[in-house]
Order: structure tokens, then C-alpha cells, then sequence
């Protein structure tokens, strides 16, 4: 497994999801085992423990696809953000060192500039706090949410440790674009405001400014003489004009300046928002219910009485056949794990633009490229999609991590209708093939999924649900 707080919340959370669909017996037994082995192996159980065994008992493929894709999806957006600070870091440097021979450079818009990144550096970092989402449109765009609500707790946290690795980049490499064009032009600094400051003021200025580096490195200080001979007016210099060679004397404290106040604290805010990850994480972890369910089995003695089941007080379900919801328009057909093989009923062919396979034998990058194709298909516009499966296979893990991905990267009010087929699909499935399937529904939220016979299959009429008459 992995040591990486964030990962292994997700994958927790996902197997979470999945153990909900398996007996509490079964659970029981499972996780008391595996305490007991921990306890022989003189080893204290704990969530990374845990997971690396059930995944070494699942075999290949036991890492969640929602977890790679959801991680995938974050480091995208973090990329993103630095290549955007790489280019506007050296643009905004170029603009700033902006020199045509006529007017100088002046140092009081650099120290605005300074002053307004520092601004938002710490606007993100307060948001962040907060829990205020202001990017929540590019987490929905790139699919990083798995689509539960503990994830969504990170995300201005894992936002605002992305906006400072952008802000790192943006420094970088507007440092190295003033060291290079220190290099190539003879740029001429100066100073200059409307308002009445004397020079001794702005020294003072000048000096409080560069105190973090002037012990070590003394000519990044600008002395009274220099500010003094420096200052330019827009129309001219009054008295005589000054030495030329005092106007670039100014690039040491500008290199510093940015170094100091611009690169350092995006350094700093980036490492405090990678600490708070971590430690949200953790935290979540810990108080995530399946934990506290978890170290309960764990503790308590599984007792096998012979039987695990009696049907003493169960009822019939009546409402079994009431939960299926007629089959909407929709031309967008998507077969999962060999559904429709080898040839799907022409009653679903018909009218469909896009046929998509996905699950069973296709990989993860088959999947991704059905989850997206069905994306693009749908464009922005929300939709239903009519989604085949052989009602004699239960519904898995990986079909419902599917369904979680494809909440987060389809249109917001998308709609799935899961259509289960018999061996022969021109006949309807048994109603005990289709309690599985309704139940699944409920698992994974009917806002989202609901289940549907097509119209040549359905034998009695519609009952509207709620509807007992």
C-alpha cells in the first residue's frame, strides 16, 4: 500500500463503499481475522495494514479505479497551475522590466506589484481556511471528485496547495527572467511617486523592506546617496542629471525583493497547505464511520452459531416491481461487461448514435475511454444513458466505482437507466434477478441510477412507485 495520507483515505473510503453490498457476518469474520493476525504477528492493526491485505487477497486490480482516476485528475490540475505560473511569471517579469531608453524603471510599481502577490498569496491561504471553493467549476470539469462527501472536504486545501505550486512557479521563473535580462540590457532603475516623499523617507522604506537579507548580502541595500540620485521626475530631472552608472545599482535589491518577498512566502504557504493536507487527511481517516465500524469487528469476537440468517421477521416485497421506472429516451447505449453479447435486441439498437462497451475484460483506460467519449457526447447538456447488464451477475465493486466516476465527469442531472438482461433477452428477467439490481439502485443513489425494463420486456403495466392500489 501507501504511506500517502491522501490516497489512503480514498482507497479506505472506497472500500468503505464497496463493503457496504457484503453481509455483516461476512465482515465480521473477515476483519476479526485479520486482527487476529496482526495479533500473532505482534503488529497493531491499522487502515494501511489493512487494506494491503485485502488487497493481496483480491489479487490484481485490487487498487480502486477511482482512486488512480481521482488522484490522475488532481495532479493534472496541480500541473496545470505550475505550467500557468511558468508563463506568467517570465510575461509579467518582461512587463515589468519594460525599458525603452526614455523613462527608468520604477522600483515603487515593483514594490506595489510585491505587495498585491503577497495579497493574494494570503487571500488563498485564508480561503483555504475558511473552506470557501472558488474553483469548484475545475474540479467538476476535471473529474476530481469521486463523488462523496468526505473527499469534498479537501478540496480547498488540495486548491489552495495547487494555486501555491503555481504561485512557486510564477516566482521561478519571473527570478530567472530578471537575472537574464540583467544580463542582456543595460536596464536603468529608479524611483518615483506623485506624491511628496523626500528621499529619506523612502530610504527608511527602502531599508525596513530589505532587512531580511541586508546582513547578508550589503550591496542588495540601497543607501541614502543612492535613492537620493536615483529619483526621477516625469518631466525631468531637476538640477544636474546624475551618473548612469547609479541607475542599474538598483538590480541586486530588486533580485532580493523578489526572491524574499515573492518566491519565499509561496514556499512557505505551499508547504503549510501540503501540511494541512496531510493532516486533514489523517483526520478524516479517523473519523471516517467506517473506521469506527471497522475497529469494532476488529475487537469483537466473530461467534458462529451455525446459522447465520433466520427468516423469522422477514416480509415479502411487495415493492419490489414497483421500483422500476419506465425506460427514457436516450441515445446513448453503454454495455457493461459483455451485456448485449453477441448481439444486442434491435428494440435497443434502434435510434442510438453511440455504443459504447466498458467493464469486464476492458481495462482502465478502456473505461476512461468510455466514461469520456459518453462525456463528449453529451457535451453540456445533462442526459440520460441506458446502461445494459446481465442480470444473472451480481452487481460488483468495480461497476460501482465506474458509476462513482462517471457521476463526477458526465454533466451535472446526467441519469443512468440500468437495464438487466436475461440469457435470452427477448424475455424478462425473473423478478429475483432483479432485486439485486433495484437494491444496487439504492446503494448508489435513485437520484442518479434507476432501473428499467425496456417496453417489449415488461409484461405488467407500469406502477407508478408509491402507488400500492
Amino acid at each position: 500500500m501507501t504511506d500517502s495520507p491522501l490516497r489512503l483515505l480514498l482507497e479506505f473510503d472506497a472500500q468503505a463503499q464497496r463493503d457496504r453490498s457484503q453481509p455483516p457476518t461476512f465482515l465480521h469474520r473477515r476483519d476479526r481475522k485479520f486482527a487476529l493476525i496482526c495479533e500473532k504477528q505482534g503488529t497493531t492493526p491499522d487502515a494501511n495494514r489493512w487494506l494491503t491485505h485485502l488487497n493481496r487477497l483480491s489479487g490484481p486490480r485490487a487498487t480502486p479505479a477511482s482512486t488512480d482516476r481521482t488522484l490522475r485528475a488532481w495532479r493534472r490540475i496541480t500541473g496545470g497551475f505550475a505550467a500557468i505560473g511558468v508563463i506568467a511569471g517570465m510575461l509579467t517579469m518582461a512587463g515589468l522590466l519594460f525599458y525603452d531608453g526614455g523613462l527608468r524603471i520604477n522600483i515603487t510599481v515593483l514594490l506595489a506589484f510585491v505587495v498585491l502577490h503577497l495579497a493574494l498569496a494570503l487571500f488563498t491561504t485564508l480561503q483555504s481556511l475558511a473552506g470557501w471553493q472558488p474553483w469548484r467549476w475545475l474540479i467538476r470539469r476535471f473529474g476530481a471528485d469521486p463523488g462523496n462527501g468526505v473527499f469534498k472536504k479537501l478540496h480547498p486545501v488540495l486548491m489552495a496547495r495547487a494555486a501555491h505550486l503555481g504561485g512557486i512557479t510564477f516566482a521561478i521563473a519571473g527570478l530567472i527572467t530578471l537575472l537574464v535580462m540583467v544580463v542582456i540590457q543595460d536596464l536603468a532603475f529608479g524611483w518615483s511617486t506623485t506624491l511628496e516623499t523626500a528621499a529619506t523617507s523612502y530610504h527608511r522604506l527602502i531599508d525596513a523592506i530589505a532587512t531580511p537579507w541586508g546582513w547578508l548580502w550589503p550591496a542588495a541595500t540601497p543607501d541614502l546617496a543612492l535613492i537620493e540620485a536615483t529619483r526621477f521626475f516625469r518631466a525631468g530631472d531637476p538640477g544636474e542629471s546624475p551618473d548612469p552608472a547609479l541607475w542599474g545599482q538598483w538590480w541586486p535589491f530588486v533580485t532580493m525583493l523578489w526572491a524574499t518577498w515573492v518566491l519565499l512566502p509561496r514556499a512557505f504557504l505551499w508547504l503549510l497547505a501540503s501540511a494541512q493536507t496531510r493532516q486533514k487527511a489523517r483526520r478524516l481517516l479517523a473519523s471516517h464511520p467506517a473506521m469506527h465500524a471497522l475497529m469494532y469487528r476488529m475487537e469483537t469476537p466473530a461467534l458462529d452459531t451455525g446459522n447465520d440468517h433466520h427468516d423469522a421477521d422477514d416480509l415479502p416485497d411487495t415493492e419490489a416491481r414497483n421500483n422500476l421506472l419506465p425506460l427514457p429516451e436516450s441515445d446513448t447505449l453503454l454495455c457493461w461487461a459483455g451485456a448485449g453479447e453477441p448481439e444486442l435486441p434491435a428494440a435497443l439498437q434502434s435510434g442510438k448514435q453511440l455504443i459504447v462497451r466498458a467493464g469486464g475484460r476492458a481495462s482502465l483506460a478502456d473505461d476512461d475511454r468510455a466514461l469520456n467519449r459518453i462525456a463528449e457526447h453529451l457535451g453540456t447538456r445533462a442526459g440520460a444513458v441506458i446502461l445494459l447488464v446481465r442480470c444473472w451477475e451480481p452487481p460488483t465493486g468495480e461497476l460501482q466505482d465506474f458509476l462513482e466516476s462517471a457521476r463526477g465527469t458526465w454533466p451535472n442531472g446526467s441519469r443512468i437507466a440500468l437495464v438487466p438482461l436475461a440469457a435470452d433477452s427477448n424475455r424478462e428477467p425473473d423478478a429475483p434477478r432483479l432485486q439485486p439490481w433495484l437494491r444496487f439502485a439504492e446503494r448508489v443513489g435513485r437520484e442518479f441510477v434507476q432501473v428499467s425494463l425496456p417496453p417489449f420486456q415488461r409484461r405488467d403495466p407500469y406502477i407508478p412507485v408509491g402507488d400500492q392500489s
